[in-house]
């Protein structure tokens, strides 16, 4: 099942360290198969509000992503990033092949009060 790790981040200043940061984090996700969905792309907010930028970067599992988070090469450059720019940060699973709503949907159903 896919994963993936989803940033929020908030607006920065432009720094070295941030463009350092940039210029060698591909290095760190690439040998756990990561690899860039969505970066420095503009969103459209829909609802709510969302200020800053989203970073999605997708690997082929869960396992791979707590691997990449938690690797030498990346904890070394994290805090390039963290002394510049406040944000969050969440690894998620995604939705196996063949996924069906209806199913989560069915099973939510059955655990509301009969009425």
């Amino acid at each position: 099942m896919p994963a993936y790790a989803i940033a929020h981040l908030r607006e920065a200043a432009p720094h070295p360290e941030i463009a350092g940061y940039i210029e060698r984090i591909p290095a760190t996700f690439e040998p756990y198969g990561g690899r860039f969905l969505v970066h420095a792309a503009r969103h459209e907010v829909k609802e709510g509000s969302w200020p800053g930028h989203v970073v999605v970067i997708g690997f082929p599992g869960i396992a791979e992503a707590r691997a990449w988070w938690d690797s030498p090469a990346y904890r070394e450059i994290a805090p390039l990033r963290s002394r510049h720019v406040v944000g969050d940060i969440i690894l998620v699973e995604g939705v196996p092949g063949g996924y069906d709503p209806a199913a989560t949907a069915r099973a939510m159903r059955e655990t509301l009060p009969a009425g």
